[in-house]
């Protein structure tokens, strides 16, 4: 078999993973679900992954490197923090657009990761909190959003972002750049200074 259509077949097991996690949780998905949602015996499963740990692993950290790498080309820009701001929250919503089964279990099931990798985890995902609260600390300092406490900031921000995740049937009535668009004025015009 080529490396190409292993790869395919790869990346449709991921996206198989994803959808079974999000629906049953990671707990109660089989490998026999698994190999039966991609067409394949579950002995042949495992000639193209190790185990669902694995998956688990490859789906919550693929996730997370979107984010923190979208982060470090954002903050490297050069244009007024509230602009960089407005810049990753566009991020999340395209990648939860784009992607909500993944990222449905990279906010839900990352608590299933064995502990060695659940520690990596949690430090990227402390990491990205702390450089996007650095960010609403300068848009603060430069007068761009209201003085208030920046880790509330923080945390209305990404817990206003993360129903996106699950959809909730907003997305077949909205064209996903209304949908962003929206969200965005609604979200920043509570920070805009009067």
């Amino acid at each position: 078999m080529s490396e190409s259509v292993i790869s395919i077949k790869k990346e449709a097991i991921y996206a198989a993973a994803a959808r079974l996690f999000q629906e049953k949780g990671y707990s109660a998905t089989s490998m026999r679900e698994l190999a039966a949602a991609v067409g394949l015996e579950a002995s042949s499963l495992y000639s193209h992954i190790s185990s669902k740990a694995d998956l688990l692993d490859h789906i919550c950290f693929h996730a997370a490197h979107r984010f923190t790498e979208g982060m470090q080309v954002i903050t490297a820009t050069r244009v007024r923090p509230i602009e960089q701001i407005r810049t990753l929250l566009d991020l999340h919503m395209t990648i939860a657009l784009e992607d909500p089964t993944s990222q449905t279990v990279f906010n839900d099931e990352w608590r299933h990761l064995p502990e060695e990798r659940l520690i990596a985890f949690r430090s990227l995902r402390k990491q990205y909190e702390q450089d996007f609260l650095s960010l609403i600390e300068r848009a603060q300092q430069a007068g761009e959003i209201r003085a208030m406490e920046p880790r509330l900031v923080l945390l209305t921000l990404l817990s206003a972002l993360r129903w996106l995740y699950v959809g909730k049937g907003l997305n077949k009535r909205m064209k996903p750049t209304d949908i962003k668009s929206q969200m965005a004025t609604f979200l920043m015009h509570g920070l805009t200074p009067e």
